[in-house]
């Protein structure tokens, strides 16, 4: 017998819900909940860039959440680590467009950490859904008067036949200027995903420490440790040739995670490891810079830009697996 005789209400067994948060620094915020009825589970937070707050696979949870929680737009700071402070983490949060990593001055332009396309809520969001997939799209865009223009056009595609989701992002240069185009996904693994049980693989063709302190260490970077009091983080720089591609899994829950990615569009990959107690997490963090700063890119000509009018396009995927 056809699974749709078995219900009266699709949302039953999968779609989104939206929700609004209620009290403290979160309150306000537009939420879409998704199910794809095989056990994945996510929330996109519209007023954050569309990101990923939380991500759940079969009743474990996958992603990570600072202690700060959700926190509005409106408590953003953009002075020096100001950042922190409303870094939820999520299972995936966005840096740029602009600028990516430490705090810097680029010809004479002030720079916050990690720019401010995170802490942007979307101008438009919606969702559709037909036999294969469930689609969020999202329209972000960051722009002043006298300034750069660039418009963010997010897709989100989870399958509801395999426990995937496809994101694909596309950046246009509204604007009448040349402008330079920085983009990292952050995206953040946490208990019980992560545990020093888990298993991590990133078979990348080359692995650089980003300091001394990350160096000491270089020949167990992909060690995951217990939370450690007092730990450092750490990051490592990897690259790739025909496919960029990071595994997690952990054999405690029998679960894991598959980050796919191409290494022609995002051609940097930063492994954030940070191990510390109540700050304990691994970031998986494709993108087309790395996170030292939008003034070391330039001095180095790395730096990537958009002419007017221009567009480019960025796609990644995630594979929930069970074993």
């Amino acid at each position: 017998m056809e699974k749709s005789k078995y219900i009266g209400c699709a949302g039953q067994i999968y779609g989104v819900e939206e929700h609004r948060l209620i009290g403290g620094k979160g309150d306000g915020m537009r939420l879409f909940e998704v199910r794809n009825g095989l056990g994945l589970e996510f929330t996109v937070s519209a007023d954050r860039c569309a990101d990923i707050s939380r991500l759940s696979f079969k009743g474990d949870n996958m992603g990570y959440f600072a202690a700060c929680g959700y926190v509005g737009p409106q408590y953003y700071e953009r002075e020096g680590l100001g950042f922190l402070k409303s870094f939820t983490g999520g299972f995936l949060t966005t840096c740029g467009l602009t600028a990516v990593g430490a705090p810097c001055v680029d010809e004479d332009e002030e720079l916050p950490l990690h720019g401010t396309i995170a802490n942007t809520p979307a101008d438009k969001i919606w969702w559709g859904m037909d036999d294969r997939n469930i689609t969020i799209q999202a329209i972000v865009n960051e722009g002043s008067l006298f300034g750069r223009k660039l418009q963010l056009e997010r897709k989100f595609e989870c399958s509801r036949i395999e426990n995937k989701i496809t994101l694909s992002d596309t950046v246009t240069n509204l604007g009448s200027n040349v402008s330079p185009l920085m983009l990292l996904y952050h995206v953040n693994i946490g208990y019980p995903l992560l545990s020093e049980k888990a298993v991590l693989s990133i078979p990348s063709k080359t692995v650089k420490a980003r300091n001394a302190h990350a160096a000491k260490d270089i020949d167990t970077w992909n060690v995951i440790l217990p939370p450690t009091e007092g730990f450092e983080e750490q990051c490592y720089y990897h690259t790739f040739e025909k496919e960029g591609f990071a595994r997690i899994y952990n054999p405690d829950i029998r679960k894991g995670i598959e980050i796919t990615f191409d290494p022609t569009t995002l051609d940097y990959f930063t492994e954030w490891k940070m191990m510390g107690e109540k700050d304990y997490v691994l970031g998986l963090e494709p993108g087309n810079c790395h996170p030292e700063g939008r003034d070391k890119m330039r001095a180095e000509g790395k730096l990537k830009f958009l002419a007017p009018d221009e567009s480019k396009t960025f796609t990644m995927k995630f594979h929930f697996q069970e074993e």
